[in-house]
């Protein structure tokens, strides 16, 4: 078996990808080759028992003159394609014609009017979703040049199982790669020149969500918290539920307290009892992250020029429409797993509503109902009614799981799902405005 990286180098050099890019899939290849497992021992760390919370810092008088050092910038890598989309996922409909990108772009613009200060956006977009994404910027001038507010994702090979050699497919090169994760976000700004530039224009911090959460805006709050505490990585998080038994969690390394952040994938089946308790390690990553960009300039130097990311392996064919093609590994790394790259990294305990990301066509169907309100200013947050609990959704995979089944469905209207505790579809089903759903619901056809 081959595990020279020489091939992968000439491979990537030749499509163009910058040095940053190189370094950080060059570490990722060789733990992949040594069989490095990644794996974080129950004995090795520590529940997370004392944090911040929102409503405690949230208190603090605000700086308005912090936003003119802060940028916004919004992850727009996905397509959706477990919802059926072939677009920028940013691009759905959310209500009365506005999709995600068009209330995230609302958003901007109401914290500069506020403020009086002119914040930074970008968006992290992917070879997937960049032209479409340009395209629909285009009709916002007032944010400028659309290719000013992007930062490209990079893009990294995928590997052959039995000689990890770079895989290749004629029938369409394109399936040769594959997006790295978000925890590219690193060796993106770095090697796109974007981190320098911001730095020499005086740029000082960065919040980072994902553009398919509405509730994860640039909370004026929270930056002048995280600049007074001088902290250089701040991750929001919020309590685990037993819906959340399966998703990774904070904790602290046993030897020197330091946050990190423990996947599933990095969980032996002997401690995978203690993974789920929720009563023992309580708060999972929202994804919304706040970094001082000096900081991470100084980290990546540091560390040669990328961040010593955990490296999350993923199994597939080179066609994924084609289980009978090559089996190839996908490597990818999460941009929150950063926080232990930080001495003195924090975490602020946020309410749910700062974290309302939509995965499914259920989520999107609650987003689109009365359970939810848009604010002028771009934001959605659950109805007061709600109690801050949003509804729970569970609709039929075999009817309900696309985009365009769930259009179909909805073709008459929205139900009211405002005073809705729980909705179980079966079935093929068509909604009405007119319909109105209390309590726990079920509906069979």
């Amino acid at each position: 078996m081959d595990s020279s990286f020489a091939p992968f180098r000439d491979k990537m050099e030749s499509a163009g990808l910058s040095e940053a890019a190189i370094a950080a899939f060059e570490r990722a290849f060789k733990l992949l080759a040594a069989k490095e497992s990644g794996l974080i021992a129950e004995s090795a760390i520590k529940p997370v028992e004392q944090l911040a919370k929102y409503e405690d810092v949230s208190s603090e008088s605000t700086d308005n003159e912090l936003l003119a050092k802060a940028v916004m910038l919004k992850l727009n890598g996905g397509l959706g394609t477990s919802m059926g989309l072939e677009k920028a996922k940013s691009l759905l409909v959310v209500r009365n014609d506005e999709t995600f990108l068009d209330l995230i772009v609302r958003q901007v613009l109401a914290a500069r009017e506020q403020a009086g200060a002119q914040l930074r956006f970008l968006l992290m977009n992917s070879f997937s979703t960049s032209a479409d994404t340009r395209a629909h910027l285009a009709r916002y001038p007032e944010l400028g040049d659309p290719a000013d507010l992007e930062l490209l994702q990079n893009k990294v090979p995928k590997i052959l199982r039995d000689t990890l050699l770079p895989a290749e497919w004629p029938p369409n090169p394109e399936l040769e790669w594959c997006p790295p994760g978000h925890g590219d976000l690193y060796p993106a700004i770095l090697g796109s020149g974007v981190l320098d530039q911001l730095l020499k224009e005086g740029y000082l911090y960065l919040f980072v969500s994902n553009s398919d959460n509405l509730g994860a805006t640039l909370d004026p709050a929270l930056l002048n918290w995280f600049a007074h505490s001088n902290m250089p990585f701040l991750m929001e998080v919020t309590t685990r539920t037993p819906a959340d038994r399966k998703g990774g969690h904070l904790a602290r390394r046993a030897t020197d307290e330091q946050l990190l952040l423990r996947e599933s994938a990095q969980c032996s089946k002997e401690d995978i009892d203690a993974f789920q308790d929720i009563e023992r390690h309580r708060y999972f990553n929202t994804n919304n992250l706040w970094l001082r960009l000096d900081h991470l300039a100084e980290a990546l130097r540091r560390n040669g020029g990328l961040l010593p990311l955990p490296v999350i392996t993923n199994l597939k064919t080179v066609d994924p429409r084609d289980k009978k093609s090559p089996p190839v590994y996908q490597l990818e790394t999460a941009m929150g797993a950063a926080i232990e790259c930080f001495p003195g990294a924090g975490a602020v305990i946020v309410p749910r509503t700062r974290f309302a990301p939509v995965k499914t066509t259920a989520d999107l169907l609650a987003l689109r109902s009365d359970a939810y309100v848009i604010t002028d200013d771009g934001r959605a947050l659950l109805a007061p009614e709600r109690g801050g609990i949003p509804p729970e959704i569970d609709l039929d995979s075999d009817h309900l799981k696309l985009v365009d089944q769930l259009e179909r469905a909805l073709a008459n209207g929205v139900p009211s799902l405002l005073h809705c505790r729980r909705l179980t579809v079966r079935g093929p089903v068509r909604f009405s405005s007119a319909d109105r759903f209390e309590g726990n619901v079920v509906l069979e056809a």
